[in-house]
């Protein structure tokens, strides 16, 4: 391994990732545990007495030294437990199971839709630069990257559910649903997420693809005569792969991690709901758990989008 830099490069980049993803879990359990609060005193109330209280947290194991709590804590998650919810007893890896197919589900169309509408869009803005085409995009892309997504979510509701009622609200779903019942009810939120990230994607596609047309052999190309759109899908799209792919992940990793908001306004039962339910009422497992997932899944979607990097330099597949 030592004597081929691409595998030596991947390496670290795995090994960096997990690494953070360790020293992210330790964070997320000694910041939940300094924040103000009682679960106890919450859940019996103000006029609890301190014995009861104290039972509680005994029954809780909140009494037990922290780097105790945080080592059993830890161990059960590798083994795929993350304990047990102290609101409802109910298992936080089953929970967790459900909630986060729907997200994922939810995530995965928004990236169907937002990822090859936005490379089309920013090679379309490459063969019409600084003309009215290009900056109309520029433009449009500006304006929905510059609003939050709650505000954008409200207005899709207000036009498309309440107006026109021609959108499902909220996006209901559950486990019998059928497949196309399904895709109705996501129909709203996933538009919102497409118009979050498909200014971002689009903009940096059109930057890298620019950047790759002021090389030598892509102005060979057009002494040549060749069609000015064939030209940028044959010759610059594929060169300028690398920087596409890692904004692609990073807004696909935000299509996951970034849900929280949107799931909430459109009453949409994934991760982020859960997560914001169990914050309520201060279920530090859920919340525990949801955190490490999401920080999980932004971690593993950029490692990846390092590695794809990393293969997409020829300099690095074919060393000399």
């Amino acid at each position: 391994m030592s004597s081929n830099p691409l595998l030596v490069l991947i390496f670290q980049r795995i090994l960096l990732g997990f690494v953070l993803l360790f020293a992210i879990s330790a964070l997320l359990f000694v910041g939940i545990e300094i924040l103000p609060g009682d679960f106890a005193q919450a859940y019996l109330g103000q006029s609890a007495t301190p014995e009861a209280v104290a039972n509680i947290r005994k029954e809780l194991g909140l009494d037990a030294p922290l780097l105790q709590r945080y080592l059993g804590w830890l161990g059960g998650v590798l083994q795929g437990d993350f304990g047990t919810s102290w609101a409802n007893k109910v298992s936080v890896s089953e929970q967790i199971g459900k909630r986060l197919g729907n997200t994922l589900f939810l995530a995965f169309w928004a990236a169907v839709v937002s990822v090859p509408l936005a490379i089309g869009l920013g090679m379309i803005a490459v063969h019409y630069r600084n003309r009215f085409i290009d900056r109309l995009i520029n433009i449009v892309s500006l304006a929905a990257i510059s609003l939050p997504e709650f505000f954008t979510g409200y207005l899709l509701i207000l036009f498309f559910a309440v107006n026109w009622g021609v959108a499902v609200f909220p996006a209901t779903v559950f486990a019998d649903m059928a497949f196309t019942d399904r895709l109705a009810a996501i129909v709203l939120p996933c538009a919102t997420l497409v118009l979050v990230v498909l200014a971002h994607m689009m903009r940096m596609t059109r930057a890298a693809i620019l950047n790759i047309m002021s090389s030598a052999y892509i102005e060979t190309a057009e002494l040549k005569g060749m069609n000015a759109f064939r030209i940028i899908a044959k010759h610059a799209a594929p060169n300028a792969i690398a920087p596409i792919i890692n904004v692609v992940a990073l807004n696909l990793a935000y299509l996951v991690v970034g849900v929280v908001v949107v799931e909430v306004i459109f009453v949409y039962p994934g991760m982020g709901q859960y997560l914001v339910d169990a914050v309520t009422i201060r279920d530090m497992p859920v919340v525990q758990a949801c955190g490490l997932v999401f920080a999980a899944v932004y971690i593993i979607l950029n490692m990846v989008a390092d590695v794809l990097g990393i293969l997409a330099n020829p300099r690095l597949r074919h060393p000399k």
